[in-house]
C-alpha cells in the first residue's frame, strides 16, 4: 500500500507542479516512449550483463515483493516458535530416533503438517531439517557452539543470496541517469543533424532531447533507488525468523529453561510483528 501511495505523491508532486507552473505535457508524451525505452533498455541491457539470470529475475520479482511487503506476519513468527518447540520438546522427551521420521519426511509429519506455510518455504523448512539432522546423526554428542556456528553460516549465506537481488536493483538505480544522459546526447546529435530546420521544430527536438535526462534521473531516484532500499529493508526484516529458530535450538541444547528459550526467541523479531509474551506461552500450552 505503501508503495502505492509513493508513487502517486511522486508523480503528482512532480507533474502537478510542472502543470501548475504553465508546463505542457506535449513533448513528454511524444519523446516518453522512445526515451524511456532506450533507457531503460540499456540498463536491463546491463542488469543482463553484471548478473546472473537467477539474480536478475530475483530482482524484478523483488519489484513486487516492495507492493506486498514481509512475507512473515504475527501469526507466522507465532507457528514458527510452536512448530519448532514442539520439534525440540520431542527430541527430548522421546529421542533422537523418534524424530528422524519427521525430518527426513516433513511433508508427512504430523508436527510440520500443522503448519503448511513452513512446509513451503523451503529455506526455512531446510534451516530447521538440516540442523535437527546433525543432532539426531551425532545421537547428542553435538556442541551447541559448533551448531550454532553452523547455523550462523547457513543464515548469512542465505541472506546474502537474499540481498544480491537488491543489489542489482540499486546498481541500475546508480546507471540510470547516466544512461539518460547517453539518450540526452543522441537527442542532441539528431537535433544538429536538423540544424537547418525553424526554431520550432528545433526546439521541439532539444525538448525531447532533454526528456531523455528527466526520465533516467526519475526513475533512478523516484523509483528503483526507493525499490531497491525498500527491498533490502524487507530481507533485513525477514531475516528475524531465521534468528527464532536458531535460538529455540541452540536454547535447547544449551539445556536452558525453556521460558528463557521462548524469551530469547521472541526478542528476536521486529517490534511491529513481535508477539507478547503471554501470546507465546498461552499459544503454547493451547497446542
Amino acid at each position: 500500500m505503501g508503495g502505492i501511495l509513493g508513487l502517486v505523491v511522486l508523480n503528482a508532486a512532480l507533474f502537478g507542479s510542472y502543470l501548475a507552473g504553465g508546463g505542457t505535457l506535449g513533448t513528454f508524451i511524444h519523446a516518453a516512449p522512445i526515451e524511456g525505452t532506450a533507457i531503460l533498455g540499456a540498463g536491463i541491457g546491463g542488469m543482463l550483463i553484471g548478473n546472473s539470470m537467477g539474480t536478475f529475475k530475483a530482482a524484478f520479482a523483488g519489484i513486487a515483493r516492495t507492493f506486498k511487503g514481509s512475507k512473515y506476519h504475527k501469526e507466522d513468527y507465532l507457528n514458527t516458535i510452536f512448530c519448532v518447540s514442539k520439534v525440540m520438546k520431542t527430541l527430548k522427551s522421546e529421542g533422537a530416533v523418534a524424530l528422524e521420521a519427521h525430518i527426513e519426511a516433513p511433508e508427512s509429519s504430523a508436527i510440520f503438517s500443522e503448519y503448511p506455510k513452513i512446509l513451503h518455504d523451503h529455506a526455512l523448512l531446510h534451516l530447521i531439517c538440516d540442523t535437527v539432522r546433525l543432532m539426531v546423526v551425532s545421537q547428542g554428542t553435538l556442541s551447541p557452539m559448533a551448531v550454532e556456528e553452523v547455523m550462523d553460516n547457513a543464515i548469512k549465506a542465505h541472506h546474502h543470496d537474499e540481498l544480491k537481488a537488491s543489489t542489482a536493483i540499486g546498481t541500475l538505480a546508480g546507471a540510470l541517469p547516466a544512461l539518460g544522459i547517453v539518450a540526452c546526447v543522441m537527442g542532441v546529435v539528431k537535433t544538429m543533424d536538423a540544424i537547418d530546420q525553424p526554431p520550432a521544430i528545433l526546439g521541439g527536438l532539444v525538448g525531447s532531447a532533454l526528456v531523455g535526462t528527466f526520465i533516467g534521473v526519475y526513475l533512478a531516484y523516484g523509483m528503483f533507488e526507493p525499490f531497491a532500499k525498500r527491498l533490502e529493508e524487507i530481507i533485513n526484516d525477514e531475516a528475524a525468523m531465521y534468528g527464532v529458530v536458531k535460538q529455540i535450538i541452540i536454547g535447547t541444547m544449551h539445556g536452558h529453561p525453556m521460558p528463557l528459550i521462548l524469551e530469547g526467541a521472541r526478542v528476536c523479531i521486529s517490534h511491529h510483528n513481535q508477539p507478547s509474551f503471554a501470546e507465546v506461552f498461552d499459544g503454547l500450552r493451547g497446542k
